[in-house]
Formats: structure tokens, C-alpha cells, sequence
């Protein structure tokens, strides 16, 4: 149903109420909530692919977009996994999402992305148990969380949004590959646009710690491994997509909201309006990992279920490939792993 009709449909209801009664302004501002939500609501995934016979990994997927992801592959008929570092709410999701799906085939892993043991452990227990990986969904993440640095010694944001991923995801690449074709879908941010890669002080060692400044760059280089990576798997089977979930009124701002919860509580109510719900932010994420026809956008960004241009810097093939072999070097990755 598109915006017009929904429009008309109401102010249909509304003279049909007696729009005496509401007033001329009162419809007109009904109307207008209706198109605003509509419109921040962004593109919704409509395809019908099942996912039977299929193996997913969602991080982060206890709550918000990940674990409304998962709900989705699930009712696909997916083989579920789980990776979260709270085990006790991911079992609570798993359950919920078994009972409103039908599908008992979804499973918990505990993965803590700020460890790169735990990442490594992770993915040592998955090849020994699991026989396949169709769909690898990096969704987990931190947003402007205070200054601290992970047991690895890295800043934290910067660690758990893209080192640990960067990691997992080479980590289990050949399965990736054996089980062709398959999808590597990074979520990403729109916030990457004005970030840089501070190649000569990534933690903020040396310079004053921003969150927003750290945030900018972890999402920049979500993107840039995106890129690089798509051109280092190509012809493989396995291809790769970034993308941006919209503004979503999701724990990942909790940081925001203790930091400053005067400012918080004031934009609450206005910001509801232009926030979409955990299952609209979670369609472009779907779109990205099922949608038959999107090979040759490997590599590419994406946004209410559209291909989108990202911001130049995204776009710089040496920046992605210093990222990479700065990455791989901090996770002690080398190419025989």
C-alpha cells in the first residue's frame, strides 16, 4: 500500500467520522503523522525466498534489529545462530523467536567481539560442529560508548565494531566459500560520512577520545572492509554489502541517553516520530541477505532497501586496502589461518 492511498483511506475515515468533530487542522495533522511515519518507516523487504537447508550467523542477535533479523530468517526456515555475549537474554530471545516462528532450529553461540579469543573461539567451535555457512550477518555493535580499551588494548568502539568482525569474518571465509553461494552482510551507519580512518593513532592514544569522533571512523571502516573485501572474494561464490538501518529506537543509544538524559528525555517524544521500530530497521539487513539478483552489487551500500552512493571516503580503494592489512596485522591474522 503506498503513501497516497494510505492518506486517502484516512481522510476518507475522518469525513466520514464527522470532521466537524476533528477539525480541519486536527485531520490535516493525522494525515501528516501518518505520511511521516510512512515515510521514516523507509523500504521494506518483500521477497518470499525460504532459507530451508540454509545455516545463518547473526551477531548481536539477542535484541533490536538483530534479533528481529533473526525472527525473520527463522520464519524462512533458517538454521539460526545466535552469536551474543549475554547468553542468559540470548537464550530468553531464542526462545521467544522458536515460539512465534515454529522454528526449533535456532540455536545460541556466545561470541564477545571485544575478545579476539572469544572471536577466535567462536569460530573454532563453529566449523568442529556446523557444516555450513550460508548468510554471515554482522550486526553487533557499540555507538558512542565512553573511552575504554578492550583486553586486546584496543579502543573499544573501534574494536568491537570492526576488528572483531573483520576477524570473524576471515575467519570463516572458506566455509563461506564451500557453501557458495553465499552473503556476508555488514551493518553499517550513515554515520560514516565525515569519518577517517586515523591511521596513526586508532585508539585515540595520542589525541583527545570523541566518541562521536571514534564512532564515525568504526562505521567508516565497516565500510571500507566492506569494499575491500568484496574485491578480494570475487569470483568466489561469496559476495559482500554494507548497509545503513535507518534511526532506530534501539539500546545502541543507551550511551547517549546516560551521558546526557536531560537533552534525552526532551527529543524523546518528537524522536519517536522519526525512529523506525527494530523490524523496520531490520528490512534492509533481510533485503541484503536474501534478495535473488544483488551478485553484482557486491561490495556495494545500501539503504531502505536500495542501493545508495556512500560518502566519498567510503569510496577510497587505498584507504580499504591499508585498512585491511592494518587490521589484519592488529588481529594477527595471516592468510594460512
Amino acid at each position: 500500500m503506498n503513501l497516497y492511498i494510505s492518506a486517502a483511506q484516512l481522510w476518507e475515515e475522518l469525513k466520514s467520522n464527522d470532521l466537524a468533530k476533528y477539525g480541519a487542522v486536527t485531520a490535516a495533522t493525522a494525515i501528516s503523522l501518518v505520511l511521516l511515519r510512512k515515510w521514516v518507516a523507509g523500504g521494506v523487504c518483500y521477497s518470499r525466498v525460504r532459507l530451508d537447508g540454509r545455516t545463518v550467523v547473526i551477531t548481536g542477535a539477542n535484541t533490536g534489529i538483530g534479533k528481529e533479523t533473526a525472527r525473520d530468517m527463522a520464519k524462512r526456515g533458517a538454521r539460526v545462530v545466535m552469536a551474543c555475549r549475554d547468553l542468559t537474554r540470548a537464550e530468553k530471545a531464542a526462545a521467544q523467536i522458536r515460539h512465534s516462528t515454529g522454528n526449533g532450529n535456532v540455536v545460541v553461540r556466545h561470541l564477545d567481539l571485544a575478545s579476539l579469543f572469544s572471536v577466535r573461539q567462536f569460530v573454532h567451535e563453529y566449523i568442529a560442529t556446523e557444516d555450513r555457512l550460508d548468510i554471515l550477518i554482522n550486526n553487533a555493535g557499540v555507538m558512542m560508548c565512553p573511552h575504554s580499551l578492550t583486553e586486546d588494548g584496543y579502543e573499544t568502539q573501534f574494536a568491537v565494531n570492526h576488528l572483531g568482525h573483520f576477524l570473524l569474518t576471515v575467519l570463516l571465509l572458506e566455509m563461506l566459500k564451500k557453501s557458495a553461494p553465499s552473503r556476508i552482510v555488514n551493518v553499517c551507519s550513515i554515520a560514516h560520512k565525515g569519518g577517517k580512518i586515523h591511521f596513526d593513532d586508532l585508539s585515540f592514544n595520542k589525541t583527545p577520545y570523541d566518541s562521536l569522533v571514534s564512532y564515525r571512523q568504526s562505521k567508516l571502516a565497516n565500510l571500507l572492509f566492506t569494499r575491500e573485501l568484496s574485491r578480494r572474494i570475487k569470483g568466489s561464490g561469496v559476495t559482500a554489502y554494507a548497509l545503513h538501518p535507518g534511526v532506530i529506537r534501539t539500546e545502541l543509544g543507551r550511551y547517549v541517553e546516560m551521558r546526557h538524559p536531560i537533552v534525552s528525555a526532551l527529543l524523546s517524544a518528537p524522536a519517536l516520530l522519526l525512529m523506525k521500530t527494530p523490524k523496520q530497521g531490520a528490512q534492509t539487513s533481510i533485503y541484503c541477505a536474501i534478495t535473488e539478483g544483488l551478485e553484482n552489487h557486491s561490495g556495494c551500500y545500501f539503504s531502505d532497501c536500495k542501493l545508495k552512493e556512500p560518502a566519498p571516503e567510503a569510496k577510497d580503494d587505498l584507504a580499504a586496502m591499508r585498512l585491511w592489512d592494518v587490521s589484519a596485522k592488529l588481529v594477527g591474522y595471516k592468510e594460512e589461518d
